[in-house]
């Protein structure tokens, strides 16, 4: 089960939402074994971020959680992706993107583990 939350400082209008989590929908295939099916996504626009201590520019943070591991060639693919759907999409610059990546051993769900 892979969840991409995804933080920034600008607004996000519901077409461009809808548009973003299609988009990570396809990115998460690039890690094997992980597909839409089980993803979680969250958008939330109007954050309060800081980078260098300003918020003047659009700026993302981008939490990517997915149970069990992967390569470091799909985490490059991974971000890659990510950070070309914030650029075209919310016109976020990539120097101003950031993401992080969280290997889950335990993911509970519907009363179980995983």
């Amino acid at each position: 089960m892979p969840y991409i939350n995804t933080k920034t400082n600008i607004e996000v209008s519901t077409e461009k939402e809808e548009k973003v989590k299609q988009r990570l929908g396809k990115a998460i295939e690039l890690i094997p074994g992980k597909s839409e099916e089980w993803l979680m996504v969250a958008i939330e626009g109007k954050t309060a971020l800081y980078f260098k201590g300003k918020t003047d520019n659009p700026i993302a943070v981008v939490e990517v959680k997915i149970f069990g591991s992967t390569t470091e060639a799909a985490y490059q693919q991974v971000t890659a992706q990510i950070t070309r759907i914030l650029n075209e999409e919310l016109a976020i610059s990539p120097d101003q993107i950031f993401i992080t990546y969280t290997e889950i051993e335990h993911w509970g769900w519907n009363g179980n583990n995983f």
